[in-house]
C-alpha cells in the first residue's frame, strides 16, 4: 500500500524521470544477492581520500514518534524506522527487487510458497543471533497488528524449517506480494520483543539496522550511533546520524548553506537550482514514486457530487501548474501512477484536460449549477503547496467555486483529514515498493486503513478489479486490468493528479555515497564525510 506523503511524505522534486523496469517472474530468485551500491551523492571519488567517523546531521520537516513498524506510516516514522529494523528483502535506487537479510529467496510456481534464507552471521544491534524464529514472530505480529500497512495476502502458515531458513505459505496467489515484504513495516524484530514488553522495546529498540537510537525526543531532534554489529562489515562509516527537526523550508535551505546541516529532506522547487550550483552545496537526485493530488472529500456534500469533482479537474491547467511552479523538474499527471511504477497509463490514458467552458458545462450539470463555497486545506511551511493551492484557488474561481485556503500547521493537519474534518486537501501519494498496487490499493479501497485515502471513494466496479489485479499474474492481462481501473479513476476523480516529482535531496558539496531511493528515503551506510 502507499505511504502517505507530504508531511505524510513530502513532495519529491523532479529532474529527468528515472523509469524504472520491474521484470518479476514468479518462481525466480531475486535478481540480486548484494546491497545496492549505486546512485550516492558524488559518486567516484577516490577511497583513499576518504575518512571514516564523524556525524552527519539531516534536516527533516517533523519528528520522530514512534518506532512501531507496524503500526506507522507516515514518512517521519517511516525513514526512521528502516535506519533500525530490516526485511528480508528491499530494492535498490533502481526498484530492482533484491536480497538484505536473505541471502536467498525462491517462490513456488504455484505461487504459494515464498522461501527464504538468512546470510550468515546476522545479528541484532545487541549482538544475539538472528534466526529463523525472529522472522516468524516478525511476520506474525505484523499480520495480528494490521495497522496503515496491512499484509494483504491471505497467509497459511508462517515456518522456521531450521535456524536459517523462513517459510511463508499463502492460501490463495497474491501477486504483490514479493515487491510489498520489501516494505519497512516488514523488518525482522527480535523474537517476543527479546524478553522485554512491547512499550519497553519500541522506547529501546533493537534491530538489524545500521543504526541504534542513542538520544530521542519525539516532539525533537533524534540521535542514532553505529551499530557496530551491522552484518555489513566496516558500515557505516559515520559514527553518529542526527535527525534535525527544521519545520519551516526556508530555514532547511539557510542551515544547509549554513553548514549547519549535512542535508535536508524538503527541498523547495524554487530553490533547486540555487543548492545545485551552490559553491558549497549540490543536489543528489532519483526517480520517485510520488504523485502530487488534490484530494476531495466524498462524504463532503459538494465532492460527494461526480459534476463537481469533474468540474474543477476541467478548470484546473494541470501543465501551467506544473510548469510554473517545479522548475523543469517535474512531469504533469494524467493518471494515478507514477512512470517509474508499472502498468502507468500516463500517456494512454484520456485525462480530464484544461477546458474551462467544458467545465462550467459540467457543474452546471451537478447539484450546485451556481457554484458554492468551500476550503482547501494545506499543511503549514511548504511554499510549493501554497503556491499549489493559490493556482487552485484561482482555477475555482474561474467556474464559481470560491475556496478558502486553510493553512495549518502540520500535527493539526493530520489530525484533521485523518478524522475527514476537510472538503480537499493537498496532498501526495506513492508507493512504499515497485507495485501498482501499492499505491492502488490505498488510494481506492474504501474497506482499507485509509478508506480510500481518506477520500472514502467508493466504487464497486473499481474495487472489483483493484482485487482482479491482485490475483492477475504479471503481464498483459494483469496492464489491461489496471488500466480500466485508471481510467475510472481519471473519469471520476476523487483525486487529481497533478505532477509527478522526482525526489530532490539538497546536500553539502563535502557528503560522499549518499543513496537515495525512489520511496524518498535515504542510505546512510556508504556517506562518508570529507
Amino acid at each position: 500500500m502507499s505511504k502517505l506523503n507530504s508531511f505524510l511524505r513530502k513532495p519529491f522534486l523532479v529532474g529527468p524521470l528515472l523509469i524504472l523496469l520491474l521484470v518479476f517472474v514468479a518462481g525466480c530468485s531475486g535478481s540480486k544477492d548484494t546491497p545496492d551500491q549505486n546512485k550516492g551523492a558524488n559518486p567516484g571519488t577516490d577511497a583513499d581520500q576518504l575518512v571514516n567517523g564523524g556525524t552527519f546531521t539531516y534536516g527533516r520537516p517533523a519528528s520522530v514518534n514512534s518506532f512501531d513498524l507496524h503500526n506507522q506510516i507516515t514518512s517521519n516514522n517511516a525513514f526512521a524506522i528502516d535506519k533500525v529494523f530490516e526485511p528480508l528483502i528491499t530494492f535498490n535506487s533502481d526498484g530492482e527487487i533484491i536480497d538484505w537479510l536473505a541471502k536467498s529467496h525462491s517462490i513456488s510456481e504455484d505461487g504459494l510458497t515464498y522461501t527464504f534464507v538468512l546470510r550468515d552471521g546476522l545479528k541484532f544491534s545487541n549482538g544475539t543471533e538472528v534466526t529463523a524464529k525472529d522472522a516468524v514472530f516478525s511476520i506474525q505480529r505484523h499480520l495480528d497488528v494490521g495497522g496503515p500497512l496491512a499484509i494483504a495476502a491471505q497467509v497459511a502458515s508462517l515456518k522456521d524449517q531450521d535456524d536459517k531458513t523462513f517459510v511463508i505459505t499463502l492460501k490463495e496467489p497474491y501477486t504483490p506480494f514479493i515487491s510489498e515484504l520489501t516494505n519497512f513495516s516488514n523488518g525482522i524484530i527480535p523474537d517476543n520483543f527479546g524478553g522485554v514488553s512491547e512499550e519497553e522495546f519500541f522506547k529501546n529498540p533493537i534491530g538489524t539496522g545500521p543504526f541504534v537510537v542513542e538520544k530521542w525526543d519525539p516532539a525533537g531532534d533524534l540521535t542514532f550511533s553505529k551499530n557496530s554489529n551491522y552484518w555489513q562489515e566496516g558500515k557505516p562509516y559515520i559514527d553518529k546520524l542526527v535527525y534535525k527537526l527544521i519545520e519551516d523550508d526556508s530555514q532547511a535551505i539557510n542551515q544547509l548553506k549554513a553548514g549547519e546541516v549535512d542535508a535536508i529532506e524538503s527541498l523547495a522547487l524554487e530553490n533547486a537550482n540555487e543548492i545545485k550550483q551552490g559553491a558549497d552545496t549540490t543536489v543528489v537526485t532519483n526517480g520517485s514514486w510520488v504523485t502530487e493530488q488534490l484530494f476531495f472529500n466524498t462524504l463532503d456534500e459538494h465532492f460527494s457530487d461526480i459534476h463537481v469533482r469533474r468540474a474543477l479537474a476541467l478548470a484546473l491547467d494541470r501543465e501551467g501548474l506544473t510548469n510554473a511552479l517545479t522548475f523543469g523538474y517535474a512531469q504533469v499527471a494524467n493518471s494515478l501512477l507514477p512512470p517509474a511504477i508499472p502498468y502507468n497509463t500516463n500517456d494512454t490514458i484520456k485525462a480530464l484536460n484544461y477546458d474551462v467552458n467544458a467545465a462550467k458545462e459540467e457543474l452546471a450539470k451537478s447539484a450546485f449549477p451556481s457554484g458554492f463555497s468551500t476550503k482547501l486545506l494545506i499543511a503549514s511551511g511548504n511554499s510549493t503547496r501554497a503556491q499549489e493551492a493559490q493556482i487552485i484557488q484561482a482555477a475555482g474561481k474561474s467556474i464559481g467555486i470560491n475556496i478558502e485556503i486553510e493553512s495549518i500547521e502540520l500535527a493539526s493537519f493530520r489530525e484533521r483529514f485523518f478524522a475527514y474534518d476537510f472538503s480537499a486537501m493537498l496532498n501526495s501519494g506513492q508507493a512504499d515498493s515497485p507495485e501498482a498496487n501499492s499505491i492502488l490499493a490505498f488510494q481506492t479501497d474504501p474497506n482499507g486503513f485509509s478508506k480510500s485515502y481518506w477520500t472514502h471513494y467508493t466504487n464497486d466496479e473499481v474495487t472489483k478489479l483493484l482485487n482482479e489485479g491482485q490475483k492477475t499474474l504479471d503481464g498483459t492481462e494483469r496492464g489491461d486490468v489496471y488500466a480500466n481501473l485508471q481510467q475510472i479513476l481519471a473519469d471520476e476523480v476523487p483525486y487529481i493528479p497533478l505532477y509527478y516529482p522526482d525526489i530532490l535531496k539538497g546536500v553539502r558539496s563535502s557528503v560522499e555515497g549518499l543513496v537515495v531511493l525512489p520511496n524518498g528515503s535515504l542510505r546512510f551506510e556508504d556517506v562518508h564525510l570529507k
